[in-house]
């Protein structure tokens, strides 16, 4: 018996695959740092709540990062200072802290939404 050879053909555009995980990679970016902002919530020093409120994330599509940040006048010597008192369960490092603590998930978090984009989905 003889079988005859089979022939496949697999058309790939590149440029929809590239869209597509340029387009996962954001998700995930915005993803991941909204996970970071909401950790670094529960460890950031609260009085009146301004500095909390305060926090927010930004993507830099360009350049493919992501920021968490707070923008009051005090809030890096609230991160930096280690010898203020601060309510139970609040602290200095409010945002280091959960960055490495979080840093698996954050990874896990931009991976999925990578993986999705390749399913197309």
């Amino acid at each position: 018996m003889r079988v005859s050879p089979q022939r496949s053909r697999l058309r790939l555009n590149g440029d929809a695959v590239l869209r597509g995980t340029r387009a996962g990679a954001l998700r995930g970016l915005l993803l991941g740092a909204e996970h970071l902002l909401a950790e670094s919530r529960k460890l950031v020093p609260i009085n009146e709540a301004t500095l909390e409120r305060s926090g927010t994330v930004s993507v830099d599509e360009q350049e493919l990062t992501a920021a968490v940040s707070y923008d009051t006048p005090y809030a890096v010597r609230q991160h930096e200072e280690l010898g203020y008192r601060h309510a139970p369960g609040r602290s200095a490092k409010y945002l280091e802290r959960p960055m490495n603590s979080e840093a698996a998930t954050v990874a896990a978090l931009i991976a999925a939404q990578l993986r999705r984009s390749l399913r197309g989905r």
